[in-house]
């Protein structure tokens, strides 16, 4: 397979928002109360709002590529995020069960 300037673009973006949303803490916070945890990621949100505006808009390819990375990093977070509170849920359920 060979690797495309459309497939760099998508995977820069794909770690761009895994880092993003690594740094700011996908599960708690890092170093910050919840109120600014819920702050950066409407901020996260915000800012990816706006880029897709921008390149639907403008037809931007490089940008639309960009963004079809971001997506799948923010789905990827949205999953680890997902499976600490199935994790969490489980260990409930133990814990309420007597195990």
């Amino acid at each position: 397979m060979e690797f495309s300037f459309e497939l760099i673009y998508a995977l820069v973006g794909f770690l761009v928002m895994l880092g993003i949303l690594g740094g700011i803490g996908i599960n708690k916070p890092r170093g910050m109360s919840v109120k600014m945890w819920c702050v950066g990621y409407l901020a996260v949100a915000i800012g990816f709002d706006i880029l897709v505006l921008l390149a639907l808009l403008g037809q931007y390819t490089e940008l639309n590529n960009l963004l079809i990375g971001l997506s799948a990093g923010a789905a990827t977070g949205l999953a680890i995020h997902v499976m600490h509170h199935i994790n969490e849920e489980g260990e409930h359920q133990h814990n309420m069960m007597g195990i």
